[in-house]
């Protein structure tokens, strides 16, 4: 059985470090998929690099929170944003106000919608492979089914579906939402893969947890395996302003490393990117 490995790399556009790390690791590492931020600052001046790799995969990273602004002005979105027009800082702000009802699902939409413009435009012609979205707001039904539908109306083939490994509540709610939205994506006939790790060790897969991460996702009968990463540059000082506890320069340190390559091969994985993956059955 062939079997897929997408090393996806989160948040291009988050930094211009960001970017030229995400760009080295699919040229000289196991990088082969990223997922494009259109709020990060540095998307609009880094999305030419991206000309330069045509087999790297590349996704929407689509957002909602953060400390980056809207691409639409409050008066578009209001049920989005503060006073200040400024997004919620992270899920933990975003998802009680979505279960109390006061976040509207069309203005979910065209913010949404914006961002997906934003990087279509940005790369006249590049085919985008699949949609996820930042902190994996998606878990939430009704932004998940939006997801769903945006991919479906932009010929998008693909989504991510995020799942964790770890014990506890928090695990077992990740991981029943997973499987909802993975239930009502591939209804619809879109593609999702079979494992992804990533989500209980984000910003923190260095060179042994990512050796790690790949000898247990190998060890699963799994036809294809996504694993989310963070790269970036050791002395990006743009970093600094996020307050995510990453390990940005150390992952990127880790997806060059010849003990990663050879994990992808001990383990039988063919890496590719999004676009090498098969419709379930």
């Amino acid at each position: 059985m062939t079997r897929l490995l997408i090393v996806n790399a989160d948040d291009y556009g988050l930094t211009q470090g960001v970017c030229r790390a995400i760009v080295r690791a699919h040229r000289e590492g196991i990088v082969t998929s990223t997922s494009a931020l259109a709020l990060g600052p540095a998307f609009t001046s880094c999305s030419t690099m991206l000309h330069d790799v045509p087999d790297l995969g590349v996704g929407v990273h689509l957002a909602v929170v953060g400390e980056d602004p809207p691409l639409l002005p409050r008066s578009e979105i209001p049920s989005l944003v503060d006073r200040e027009g400024r997004l919620p800082l992270s899920w933990r702000r975003f998802l009680p106000r979505a279960c109390a009802g006061r976040i509207a699902v069309d203005d979910l939409r065209r913010e949404l919608s914006a961002q997906l413009d934003a990087v279509s435009d940005a790369l006249p012609g590049r085919t985008l492979t699949h949609l996820d979205t930042h902190q994996h707001l998606h878990l939430w039904p009704p932004f998940g089914t939006l997801v769903i539908d945006l991919a479906r109306e932009r010929g998008i083939p693909a989504v991510r579906v995020t799942r964790s490994v770890g014990r506890g509540g928090r695990s077992l709610v990740v991981n029943r939402l997973g499987r909802r939205f993975e239930a009502k994506a591939c209804a619809v006939g879109l593609r999702t893969t079979d494992v992804f790790a990533g989500f209980d060790e984000g910003g923190t897969l260095v060179t042994d947890a990512l050796v790690r991460t790949i000898d247990r996702v190998g060890a699963i009968n799994a036809r294809s395996v996504e694993i989310g990463v963070h790269p970036g540059e050791h002395d990006d000082a743009d970093l600094t302003r996020y307050e995510w506890g990453y390990r940005w320069g150390d992952e990127l340190d880790a997806l060059l490393s010849a003990e990663a390559r050879t994990a992808v091969e001990r383990n039988g994985f063919t890496l590719g990117s999004y676009s090498a993956l098969s419709a379930k059955s």
